[in-house]
């Protein structure tokens, strides 16, 4: 078993204003899936992009919009999303505070 805290996992800077942790990977043991945090500063955006997983998100905190193809949809904390594999799609916090949220994906190596 492993317990820590996430902010002691140094994050990386994909594109600017948008932080990610993997909280718990393949490097902790971990055999099927990958829990990654995200940080996503206000006015920032991820890129929008698909790829062959599905992955499921739990918004921890702030709030803003996640977009694809057939439109855009408001998030904020408590609100769960579903991708589907190859669906295009993107995480714009529209808020004043950053948005955090928690993304599970299978690791890829396993699937």
């Amino acid at each position: 078993m492993k317990v820590r805290d996430y902010l002691q996992i140094e994050p990386v800077e994909d594109v600017p204003g948008v932080l990610r942790r993997v909280a718990i990977g393949a490097e902790d043991g971990a055999p099927r899936f990958a829990m990654r945090v995200f940080e996503v500063s206000p006015g920032s955006s991820t890129p929008f992009h698909s790829h062959w997983w599905e992955h499921e998100v739990f918004v921890l905190s702030g709030e803003g919009l996640v977009k694809s193809q057939e439109g855009e949809k408001s998030i904020a904390e408590g609100t769960v999303v579903y991708i589907a594999p190859d669906e295009e799609h993107c995480f714009t916090n529209s808020g004043n505070d950053v948005l955090r949220f928690i993304c599970v994906i299978p690791l890829e190596n396993k699937v």
